[in-house]
C-alpha cells in the first residue's frame, strides 16, 4: 500500500457549471494516471463519478464523487462536483473539505451564473482559486474570453499556459518566456505572470526590477504564496477530451496546490442564533469536528 505523509496531499473540488466538461477531465486524469485503463464517456454512462442511474439518464452529475490517484509524489483527492443549478449547494458543501478550488469554463459557452456564484463562494471562503478554460479545439474568440475572464473576476486572473495550433496544444508562459501561442507571443503573458506573483515577495520584486528576470525556482515559493492570497488565479487552457493540457495540469496540482498543512485556515462558527460567533484560526484539517463547530 503507498505510503504518504500531510504534505503529499492535495484536496481539489472540480466545480463549474454543467457540460463544462469536469467528469470528462477526472475520467481522463484517472486514465493518465493508470488508475483506469478505459476512458469511459458521460454519453455512454461508463464514467467513474457519474455511477449513479439518474446521473446516466441524464448525463449530468447530480451527487458529488470522490475520486483519487498518485502524481508526481503527490496523492490527489478530487471531488467532481455537480454543475446543474439545481445542485449547486452539493458543490459548496465540499469546500471544507478542499483547500483548491478549480473552477472549469467552457471555451464555447462562457461564463454564466453559476460560474459566477462558484467563483464568488469560493472566493468569499478564501480558497485557492484555478480556472480551466475547456473544449479549446472548439473555441471560437480565446483572447475575448480570457478578457471576459480578467474583466468579470479581476486582473489577477493570469494564464500560466496558452493554447497552440489551434487549440491541438498548449504552452507553458509561467516558467518559459519564448515561443508562440494562439494568443500571441508567449514572452508577453510570461511578463504578466512574473508582474503579478513577484508582488507578494519584496526582495523577489527588487531583484526582479534589477535583473530583468528571475528564475522559476525564485518564483515557486511567491506563487504559492501568491495563489493563497488570492493576488493570483492561475488561468489554464485544456481539451479535456481531446487529453490537450490534462498532463500539465496534473502537474501543476502535484507542484503548486497547497496541502491540507499549507491551505488557508477555515473561519468556524460557534453556537446558533443570536449568540452565534466566529472563530478564526483552526487549521483545516481539524473540519469543526470538536466543539460542535461548524466550518464554513
Amino acid at each position: 500500500m503507498p505510503k504518504y505523509t500531510t504534505t503529499d496531499i492535495r484536496n481539489i473540488a472540480m466545480t463549474g457549471s454543467a457540460s463544462a466538461g469536469k467528469t470528462t477531465l477526472v475520467e481522463t486524469m484517472l486514465h493518465t494516471a493508470g488508475e483506469i485503463g478505459h476512458i469511459g464517456t458521460v454519453e455512454n454512462g461508463d464514467t467513474v463519478c457519474d455511477f449513479d442511474d439518474l446521473e446516466k439518464e441524464y448525463t449530468h452529475g447530480i451527487d458529488s464523487a470522490l475520486v483519487h490517484f498518485d502524481h508526481n509524489g503527490a496523492h490527489v483527492n478530487i471531488i467532481d462536483t455537480p454543475g446543474s443549478p439545481g445542485f449547486i449547494g452539493k458543490a459548496i458543501a465540499s469546500f471544507p473539505a478542499v483547500e483548491t478550488q478549480v473552477i472549469m469554463i467552457d471555451a464555447g459557452s462562457g461564463i454564466d451564473t453559476v460560474t459566477r456564484k462558484l467563483f464568488a463562494i469560493g472566493k468569499d471562503r478564501q480558497l485557492p482559486q484555478v480556472i480551466l478554460i475547456n473544449k479549446i479545439d472548439h473555441a471560437e474568440d480565446l483572447d475575448a474570453l480570457l478578457e471576459q475572464i480578467q474583466s468579470t473576476f479581476g486582473s489577477e486572473c493570469r494564464p500560466v499556459n496558452l493554447p497552440t495550433d489551434d487549440g491541438k496544444g498548449v504552452i507553458d508562459c509561467f516558467t518559459n518566456a519564448t515561443g508562440d501561442s494562439d494568443l500571441g507571443d508567449v514572452a508577453d503573458f510570461h511578463t504578466g505572470i512574473v508582474d503579478q506573483v513577484v508582488e507578494v515577495d519584496e526582495e523577489l520584486m527588487e531583484a526582479y526590477l534589477e535583473q530583468g528576470e528571475v528564475s522559476p525556482d525564485q518564483l515557486h515559493g511567491p506563487f504559492e504564496a501568491a495563489l493563497r492570497q488570492a493576488h493570483l488565479v492561475p488561468v489554464m487552457f485544456m481539451s479535456a477530451k481531446e487529453n490537450v493540457g490534462v498532463k500539465e495540469f496534473m502537474d501543476f496540482i502535484a507542484t503548486l496546490c497547497p496541502n491540507p498543512l499549507e491551505g488557508n485556515p477555515r473561519t468556524f462558527v460557534i453556537h446558533e442564533g443570536e449568540a452565534q460567533e466566529e472563530a478564526a484560526g483552526a487549521r483545516a484539517f481539524t473540519r469543526g469536528v470538536q466543539f460542535g463547530w461548524n466550518s464554513r
